[in-house]
């Protein structure tokens, strides 16, 4: 496929995915979704972390609500739809995929944009960035898997804070609610971002295991945790870079991990 609302470039194992139409504050349309699932596909099979990111000066302003005014006369319209076809396909390639996923928000990340950014398994966030959770102002209900992400992250009352008050939340409140990783100033945020997804693209094969176990942990109980801990630590102890994890501790010297 080729990109006309996104950009996809692959260096140093990490394949950076970027939102491009800055002139909406790059608004989601299906296409661009569609686009978002073929190069997460695409990075799933070639690069080993992922750095998602948006052009201009926000990271997503939300579904752009303009390209689908066509369906506005239809009394019968159906705005999940194309939750169905691409949105949601999106948010599962970023559980889904082995790779750990950097997303890094300049600016708005705003309605899906907010799930979008809180999909990431790091979440870097520019000083001037916020999250906003919008759709109590036009009239809709969060999609981008916000109801159960953001819950999961800042507990149920706050969460009820940003949805139904639709409240921005910035950068410095998101880090002190546990919403964002870490913050930057926002002339570092692509360099910091960039070292982030570098440093995740050589680490060892057990990071994979250790992503999905933290996300499956979300939804089970202890003792499945514990099941699920258990068979990761076989597989991880079967992986070459385990060897050399351990040769590297006993000889004193940095891993060179190969991601096998």
């Amino acid at each position: 496929m080729s990109y006309e609302q996104i950009l996809y470039t692959l260096e140093d194992g990490v394949a950076r995915i970027s939102l491009n139409d800055p002139k909406t504050m790059n608004g989601v349309t299906e296409a661009m979704g569609a686009e978002m699932v073929d190069a997460f596909d695409r990075a799933a099979r070639e690069s080993r972390a992922v750095l998602l990111t948006g052009e201009g000066r926000g990271f997503c302003s939300g579904a752009n609500l303009a390209a689908a005014k066509d369906l506005l006369d239809d009394p019968h319209r159906d705005f999940g739809g194309q939750l169905d076809r691409v949105f949601n396909p999106v948010i599962m390639a970023i559980k889904t995929m082995e790779q750990p996923v950097v997303t890094a928000i300049r600016g708005a990340a705003a309605g899906y944009g907010a799930g979008l950014a809180a999909a990431g398994d790091v979440v870097l966030m520019a000083e001037g960035a916020y999250f906003f959770c919008a759709f109590c102002h036009v009239g809709l209900v969060p999609d981008g898997g916000a109801t159960y992400l953001l819950a999961q992250a800042v507990g149920r009352v706050r969460a009820m804070q940003m949805m139904l008050l639709g409240e921005k939340v910035d950068a410095k409140t998101a880090l002190d609610w546990g919403l964002a990783t870490r913050v930057v100033p926002e002339p570092d945020l692509d360099a910091e971002a960039m070292k982030l997804a570098r440093n995740l693209a050589s680490g060892p094969r057990s990071l994979g295991l250790i992503k999905r176990m933290a996300w499956d942990a979300l939804d089970s109980s202890l003792e499945t945790a514990l099941l699920a801990e258990r068979r990761g630590q076989r597989d991880a102890g079967r992986t070459d870079d385990f060897l050399e994890g351990v040769a590297a501790f006993v000889e004193k010297r940095k891993p060179a991990f190969t991601g096998k």
